[in-house]
């Protein structure tokens, strides 16, 4: 793969943000069987060509396919499903890459026409065909809300406390859990709603460049869609939904006004498909509902931007990095309607109104862009997000002993 190399960044804090780098190349070729300095040895042609790959590594960053391969060995890819099409999510399966681990999270109906059965057929049948391992559980397990309560993290249950809450949010995190029960050290999410199996192979990909090239153990890759389609008699190619607009004006400006510069730097606030090493994964805190991946950066901003008491020394020292990496394949998946769009964005610009960076400014823009996308009524403001605590600060250990003692069960493939 060839990707742009970072040409801009912006330190606020100790967090890093690059600009956003484009896939270049999907397949960047084999390696080279000559060395640099074998090459200006053997001839002037060779050393040409030599010279043309220094050229070419100013601009661009060529992770070689053996790289990308030894990344995804230590990824796991979370896929929170519910009631997806059959055909959808059979699909995104077969776009994860072969050597991740696939750790399926369904919070389907299981009325009369138990849907998550399907789902597990559905995963036990491709594992069997491409001789692969994967996870699949219920949200609604008993087991999972006993394992999470006996290791101290209830955040994720429900009011009784016998199951765990409904909302992707608490999907990803039972999900981030069991990666860390698998001993991955990346975890990467993808939707299960995505018609390209293509586009969900790039973005696994994508994660794994984008953390060949950090230079931090505690690192995030967010995917910017290339374009994201939409039909009206014809197809045609959006660069950008409202939502995400919206949002990543919002969080321009909560930066700027701590920065005294104007900026543009955030163009993925809403990035569902998005991945991080574990150790940045379990420092931070997760926000239910559509608001998790808005929080994340919002979390970031706070707990390392040293404009407040800083969360943990040590990712500080090292620094946070994220990479904003842009796709090749369009994306297209299951329209949801205006309700839904209006919900993603206020309870997304919720973290940032809510946040103590924010400042009256940006709190003055977010309220007029959720009145002006009739999200909001006068005179109210958006709910404060429901913030669970960080995976480090429960017994993490507790819960994995309790599932490693039954992930059998949960296998696609028994035994």
């Amino acid at each position: 793969m060839r990707i742009e190399k970072q040409r801009y960044t912006e330190r606020f804090g100790s967090v890093k943000i690059n600009d956003v780098q484009k896939v270049l190349e999907l397949d960047s070729g084999m390696r080279a069987r000559l060395t640099l300095k074998e090459a200006i040895a053997l001839d002037k042609i060779a050393g040409r060509r030599a010279k043309l790959a220094l050229k070419e590594a100013i601009a661009v960053d060529k992770i070689e396919e053996g790289v990308i391969k030894d990344y995804e060995k230590k990824m796991a890819i979370v896929i929170p499903i519910k009631n997806e099409k059959l055909q959808l999510f059979e699909g995104v399966i077969s776009g994860v890459p072969h050597e991740c681990l696939i750790i399926v999270v369904s919070n389907s109906e299981r009325k009369e026409a138990d849907r998550f059965e399907m789902e597990r057929d559905t995963l036990e049948q491709f594992c069997r065909f491409a001789q692969r391992q994967a996870l699949i559980m219920h949200q609604k397990n008993p087991a999972l809300a006993l394992a999470l309560a006996q290791a101290g993290y209830t955040d994720l249950l429900d009011e009784v406390g016998e199951t765990v809450r409904d909302g992707k949010s608490e999907g990803m995190v039972i999900g981030l859990l069991m990666a860390m029960l698998a001993r991955k050290e990346y975890v990467g999410f993808v939707d299960a709603d995505n018609y390209f199996p293509g586009a969900v192979w790039e973005y696994v990909k994508c994660y794994a460049a984008g953390f060949s090239i950090s230079r931090s153990p505690y690192a995030m890759v967010r995917i910017l869609w290339r374009y994201k389609p939409k039909l009206s008699g014809q197809i045609y190619f959006k660069k950008w939904g409202r939502v995400s607009g919206t949002t990543n004006k919002c969080f321009n400006s909560l930066i700027s006004a701590k920065t005294g510069f104007e900026t543009d730097i955030i163009k993925t606030a809403n990035a569902g498909e998005h991945a991080m090493s574990v150790r940045l994964a379990e420092i931070l805190p997760f926000a239910s509902g559509y608001a998790v991946e808005p929080q994340e950066l919002v979390s970031l901003f706070e707990d390392f931007s040293g404009v407040l008491p800083t969360a943990n020394q040590r990712a500080a020292r090292d620094g946070i990095e994220i990479f904003q990496i842009e796709s090749r394949n369009p994306h297209f998946h299951e329209e949801r309607g205006t309700a839904h769009l209006r919900e993603m964005l206020l309870q997304g610009l919720g973290t940032v109104y809510h946040s103590l960076l924010c400042d009256e400014e940006t709190k003055r823009m977010i309220i007029r862009e959720l009145l002006a996308q009739r999200a909001l009524k006068r005179g109210e403001e958006p709910a404060k997000p429901n913030i669970n605590r960080p995976p480090q600060k429960v017994n993490i250990k507790s819960f994995i002993d309790f599932m490693a003692e039954r992930v059998d069960s949960y296998s696609a493939l028994k035994g």
